[in-house]
């Protein structure tokens, strides 16, 4: 069953995020955007009636700034991520994404919805799922524990997640939640076949798969839209391959 409904996207300007705004804009859906004054935006985004767009930055925000604007959403998606460059990756602030979730649940919470809203995250598959115990080898725990020290926005990832997984957890009356966890991501032109795994198929470091970004909004979107397709995987943690890939 799909459901007609206004989403909030922060990240829309991302490279993914810009995919997933257009598939759910192609669904009819209607769409509020949070972006920076300086940030790119396709030009018709602008004259379209489906687009609010908040100019502002999300982490900068109070939770009563951001419970207005959620006011009338059903769901929210995020898209954020560090700018691969030396002050993306290691200047302020470090925990943007884990910042903006927790103050993203926290406005969702304060506005006593009467159904929960639905949270969709994107992630990454060098993340765990500690719900499920993924297993790791050895050389892949050691770099990932490097990684946490030398890349910020690997931790960051991480906190995010935890924060859906512990925090809000499974039985949260204001709030549902799925963390997307794509492989190495890829520019395409058009949707492609895709596959979803509970976990990881091959190791995130040393054998990754390939997902495209737009694949990555796709996936997003129906979950934002498909009852039955949010039931089947909220409260955990999809990999999401090209089928494009020798993934299987």
């Amino acid at each position: 069953m799909k459901r007609n409904m206004t989403t909030l996207v922060v990240g829309a300007s991302g490279a993914t995020g810009k995919h997933l705004v257009e598939q759910l804009l192609a669904s009819g859906q209607n769409v509020k955007i949070i972006v920076r004054p300086t940030s790119n935006i396709p030009d018709n985004w602008t004259d379209n009636e489906q687009v609010t767009i908040i100019k502002g930055s999300v982490s900068e925000m109070t939770v009563g700034e951001l419970a207005e604007i959620i006011a009338d959403c059903k769901s929210v998606a995020s898209c954020l991520g560090h700018n691969l460059t030396w002050k993306g990756i290691y200047g302020k602030p470090r925990k943007l994404v884990t910042k903006t979730v927790e103050l993203l649940c926290e406005a969702i919470i304060s506005n006593s919805f009467q159904t929960p809203v639905r949270f969709v995250l994107m992630n990454t598959d060098g993340n765990r799922n500690r719900d499920l115990n993924e297993p790791i080898s050895f050389t892949q725990r050691m770099v990932i524990g490097l990684l946490r020290i030398l890349m910020p926005p690997h931790p960051d990832n991480e906190k995010a997640a935890d924060y859906l997984r512990v925090a809000i957890g499974q039985d949260n009356s204001s709030i549902e939640w799925v963390a997307v966890r794509p492989s190495n991501l890829i520019n395409d032109e058009k949707v492609t076949e895709y596959s979803l795994y509970k976990s990881p198929i091959r190791s995130a470091l040393f054998n990754p798969g390939k997902t495209s970004r737009i694949n990555v909004g796709n996936f997003m979107s129906r979950l934002i839209q498909d009852d039955s397709l949010w039931n089947k995987w909220k409260g955990q943690m999809p990999v999401i391959y090209n089928n494009l890939d020798d993934t299987k």
